[in-house]
């Protein structure tokens, strides 16, 4: 290799990995290269933590903020729509002025605007504050991944290093209904943001000493209209789905998802015709990138939109604690981050096309326990669920990542990098925007609401799941016991409806790895 990051990075060690082959001990990281890795970390937990620790704070939320259930949704989405929106721009930005530099812009941001969030008044307030902390977390993400692919040169250390990576980033995602749990049981819900204070403080300090900065040395120029057409992209896609799911068939939503389709083939068009384009979509067409993408994507939509309704179902419905409802979750967890691990020896000696495809079915398979054996006060299939869904995830993410980022040139490891997160974020919108939206029509279509209920306590109920908690206990027992059983209902056959939509996710997400991950060899060639 010979890109000038890697002198950068390795300038203060005694041998230089850029200037040897890939598979030669020179070019094996040395340690303070691991010291760094745990560094980079940190942001990646945090971004992760957030983009599910809502989920778990909402019951929380929507009993003090009374949102609509729109609003509610924004308030998941905001965050990572926006954070999608802005992760190629920001990866290019990095290339170019400094992924180091980003990653420490980054964190000031996103701790000021964690405070801000963490005292919104209102449900508006609040989503405009998620919305501001996507733009901020979007410098963080794309600086950790792509400063790996400079730092860990030879390919088995960067895969373990990658593992780690991922099993942090769906560590983060799974660990936030558990932080968020503690955290909602012995706190106001604005604590959940406060968490990012005590997290970005030691980066801040830490980046500068261990990290050093790295760039693409002949980077394109910032591309303004090509970042405005992403996000015009993403937000009428997801307006529009929203519309749709909560307001039936309209022509607004229809109009909205053209509008955002329209936007995407322009996008797309600009960076074929760019002679340094923002995003280099020539990638899409290896299969194992491309393919690797869609597995990411398809599989954090599962994550994110399975996490959106047990936390809910769990504390609503099932009567459990913040903290209790949480650890619930804590299998799950734990199975995540060893199956993220374990799969990286499996992945030397088995292709990707067999490994994730069954990683994927794994996962499909705990959508099936839900949908075929939950209950409503059912806490064991709920566990068995997210083991299953996390072992596979934690395998697959693993394996896509790495295809991913092997499968561009280092000097453009922040725009790749940019690519892989783009997907997660993406998913995470999508997961709550699709699985949440049918859930939430399918609930206000479901419920039956006492008669003795004012309009208003019944546009409420009708709302969501949390509304009606809070109008059942404004009413006469019995009829509150009425409202609750008719809400649990309601909610709990939305979920059957949603877990079946999973596991048509998870097997098409599998066949795409069949079909797609037939020539990873092609990744090796920047190796």
């Amino acid at each position: 290799m010979t890109d000038t990051s890697q002198t950068e990075l390795h300038a203060n060690e005694t041998t230089h990995p850029a200037a040897t082959a890939p598979d030669t001990p020179a070019a094996r990281a040395p340690r303070r290269a691991w010291v760094a890795l745990a560094v980079l970390m940190l942001p990646v937990l945090l971004v992760s933590v957030d983009n599910t620790v809502l989920s778990f704070a909402l019951p929380a939320i929507a009993l003090d903020l009374a949102p609509t259930a729109a609003q509610q949704l924004w308030i998941i989405d905001a965050y990572p729509l926006v954070l999608a929106g802005l992760l190629v721009a920001m990866g290019s930005a990095g290339d170019r002025f400094g992924r180091r530099r980003m990653l420490l812009i980054g964190s000031v941001g996103f701790a000021v605007l964690s405070i801000v969030a963490a005292f919104a008044p209102t449900a508006e307030a609040l989503i405009a504050s998620r919305a501001a902390l996507g733009f901020f977390g979007a410098m963080l993400m794309p600086s950790t991944l792509s400063l790996l692919r400079t730092v860990f040169v030879e390919r088995e250390q960067r895969r373990l290093a990658i593992a780690i990576w991922a099993s942090g980033f769906a560590a983060g995602s799974a660990l936030g209904p558990l932080v968020g749990g503690v955290l909602i049981e012995h706190f106001h819900w604005g604590s959940v943001f406060l968490l990012a204070v005590p997290v970005l403080v030691p980066l801040l300090i830490l980046v500068p000493l261990l990290i050093p900065e790295s760039r693409d040395p002949a980077p394109g120029r910032i591309d303004i209209p090509s970042t405005l057409l992403s996000l015009a992209a993403m937000v009428p896609v997801v307006f529009g789905i929203k519309s749709l799911a909560t307001e039936g068939v309209s022509g607004f939503g229809i109009q909205a998802i053209v509008f955002g389709l329209f936007c995407a083939l322009w996008f797309v068009r600009r960076q074929l015709k760019s002679r340094s384009p923002m995003l280099d979509v020539r990638l899409f067409r290896q299969g194992s990138f491309g393919g690797a993408v869609l597995v990411n994507l398809f599989s954090v939509i599962a994550l994110v939109g399975f996490l959106y309704f047990v936390s809910q179902h769990l504390q609503l419905i099932a009567g459990l604690s913040p903290v209790a409802a949480g650890l619930a979750l804590l299998p799950g967890l734990v199975a995540m981050i060893i199956a993220g691990l374990a799969v990286v020896p499996i992945a030397r000696r088995v292709r990707p096309r067999v490994l994730v495809p069954i990683a994927l079915l794994l996962s499909a398979g705990g959508y099936a326990v839900i949908a075929f054996f939950a209950t409503a006060d059912s806490i064991a299939p709920v566990v068995i669920a997210f083991v299953m869904l996390g072992v596979g995830i934690g395998a697959a993410e693993t394996v896509s990542n790495e295809l991913i980022l092997s499968s561009a040139p280092p000097e453009k490891a922040g725009a790749a990098s940019a690519v892989s997160e783009t997907a997660y974020e993406l998913g995470a919108v999508l997961g709550t925007a699709v699985l949440g939206s049918i859930l939430a029509a399918h609930y206000s279509a479901a419920i039956v609401l006492p008669t003795e209920l004012t309009a208003a306590q019944a546009a409420k109920a009708s709302e969501t799941l949390a509304g009606a908690a809070t109008v059942a206990e404004q009413l006469p027992a019995a009829i509150g016991e009425q409202l609750a059983a008719s809400a649990a209902l309601a909610f709990d056959e939305g979920v059957v409806i949603t877990s079946l939509i999973g596991v048509a996710l998870m097997v098409a997400a599998a066949v795409v790895a069949v079909l797609a991950l037939r020539n990873p060899k092609g990744a090796a060639a920047h190796e």
